[in-house]
């Protein structure tokens, strides 16, 4: 899949006059690609221009919010600035045992080679496992670089001896926040080509997908507007001939409620 039209016939999740929401396939970037194409360039290069609101991981599918206006544009960057905007993520980690609601408030800098990496010493996480929650005091924060307070919150939706569901909210948008802040408390995402050392060969995707949207749109009376992108069999594929009776659709069904305990509307 590498023409526009192909993946955006095949991925419009929402369309009117001032945005698209594309549910984007893994392996393609939104924008910003040095050596190959991009989402916004192949839009572009077809005839049409679209303004990224937000981005996703290259390695990352699901929904992208695109503004087709200008004026559509300022308004929801106003919305991610403020952090109005509600994201829900869905992620398989290799591993289990995490609680069943978590906090990571890790704050993240930009170490060699142009890497993300939590920006304190490994040995100084303070992981409260019981409550949940993963920090470093201030005192152990690096002052040498510049540092981005990050939070990320969680629910596990699903585990067995070799994986974990995770329904995500990243409260703040950092790049590669979700999948630093699981490496860093020794959870990586299955597949990630940055953490997971264990990660399978030939075609293997990285189980990071952007399930959900929630914004408000300024063009339709202030209408809160939701979106859902469900994962493509790509996603559930190391897990899929583990699975309980509940199939993806089921655990998505367990997934929103993770999402509603964590104080955030389901998408």
């Amino acid at each position: 899949m590498n023409g526009w039209t192909e993946i955006r016939d095949g991925g419009v999740l929402l369309e009117d006059e001032a945005v698209l929401v594309l549910d984007k396939p893994a392996g393609f970037p939104v924008v910003g690609e040095r050596h190959g194409t991009d989402l916004v360039r192949l839009a572009r290069e077809a005839g049409e221009w679209l303004l990224p609101v937000h981005r996703i991981d290259k390695v990352a599918s699901g929904a992208v919010l695109l503004a087709k206006q200008p004026w559509a544009h300022a308004d929801l960057a106003r919305q991610f600035s403020r952090r109005s905007v509600d994201k829900a993520y869905l992620v398989v980690t290799r591993s289990r045992g995490l609680p069943e609601q978590g906090t990571i408030d890790l704050p993240l800098c930009v170490g060699r080679k142009n890497r993300v990496r939590v920006a304190a010493p490994r040995a100084s996480i303070v992981a409260d496992e019981a409550g949940g929650r993963w920090s470093v005091a201030s005192s152990e924060v690096f002052t040498d670089t510049r540092t981005y307070p990050s939070l990320t919150t969680f629910a596990r939706v699903w585990e067995d001896e070799g994986n974990t569901l995770l329904a995500v909210r990243p409260v703040t948008g950092r790049r590669h926040q979700i999948r630093v802040h699981l490496a860093w408390i020794g959870h990586p995402i299955e597949g990630d080509p940055l953490f997971d050392k264990q990660r399978p060969s030939q075609g293997a995707r990285t189980c990071l997908h952007s399930w959900g949207l929630a914004f408000d749109a300024a063009w339709s009376g202030g209408t809160r507007i939701r979106v859902e992108a469900a994962p493509g069999a790509d996603f559930w594929a190391p897990v899929r001939e583990r699975l309980p009776d509940g199939t993806p659709a089921t655990l998505t069904r367990r997934a929103r409620r993770a999402v509603a305990a964590l104080g955030q509307a389901a998408p």
